[in-house]
């Protein structure tokens, strides 16, 4: 078994109250704010801020979600000839065929885990992230899961997104060279699940590895090969699954390559 890595320092948190939980209170959760613009330049908060108006305008109405989406800056975790595009609502190229999601797909996404029963009772515990990809899902996950352990199956990948994430210093963050579809179960249970590929089937090891009250969110390809976003909620009886609108996301493999 691989030893989990990690980085050497915490990730800084919004002061106030709640300040240090993985999660706010409910009172905290209404109160919280996107980042107010300010400044020019992609280092800025005035293009997050932008970005995260735009996302609540699109229907995310989770205050953390939005807060963490300000504060995480998309565009160092795209090649530097994409960099005028990284606030913009698309899916962007991060090499080996792989891309970065969409701002609107990581925020709906994220939101989604935050409605998990463990979620709105305890806070987002544990997350298991399917596909690191360059990170940035990873670094937003970070501020809202008390602990994120994330799977890359790419070797170049899983290397890039620790070049990425580095600077970052995010304690609560574990970076995994392995087969995602193995899930991880060394970290498992977890509060979520979620993955940024798709197949036709789940794999059984992530609803094994996800606890009771804890929610899985993926995309799954249907039978003409159109994916679709998948919930599963995992409860006392089982996994309950609900099937949400069209997602496009990079097919699911196995392997480490």
């Amino acid at each position: 078994m691989q030893r989990r890595p990690g980085f050497p320092a915490r990730i800084g948190r919004p002061q106030g109250p709640g300040a240090g939980a993985a999660v706010a209170s409910p009172s905290v959760l209404r109160a919280a704010q996107p980042p107010t613009p300010q400044g020019v330049g992609l280092d800025s908060a005035a293009v997050r801020g932008r970005m995260v108006q735009r996302l609540a305008a699109s229907g995310v109405t989770a205050a953390p979600v939005l807060q963490a989406m300000g504060e995480v800056e998309r565009h160092r975790f795209v090649d530097t000839a994409l960099v005028n595009q990284a606030y913009e609502d698309t899916s962007l190229p991060i090499g080996l065929g792989q891309t970065i999601s969409k701002p609107s797909v990581v925020a709906r996404m994220t939101e989604l885990l935050l409605g998990a029963d463990c979620a709105r009772a305890h806070g987002l515990g544990r997350v298991l992230e399917i596909g690191t990809g360059c990170g940035y899902q990873a670094a937003v996950l970070a501020r809202l899961a008390r602990e994120v352990y994330t799977i890359e199956r790419l070797r170049a990948l899983h290397e890039k997104a620790r070049d990425n994430l580095r600077p970052m210093r995010l304690a609560n963050v574990h970076l995994i060279l392995g087969d995602g579809m193995q899930g991880y179960a060394s970290g498992a249970p977890y509060a979520g699940i979620i993955s940024a590929a798709g197949g036709s089937s789940l794999p059984a090891q992530w609803g094994e590895q996800l606890a009771v009250g804890g929610r899985l969110v993926a995309p799954m390809a249907g039978p003409d090969g159109r994916q679709l976003l998948l919930v599963v909620d995992k409860t006392s009886q089982g996994l309950k699954q609900s099937v949400l609108e069209a997602v496009h996301f990079v097919p699911l493999k196995s392997g480490v390559a």
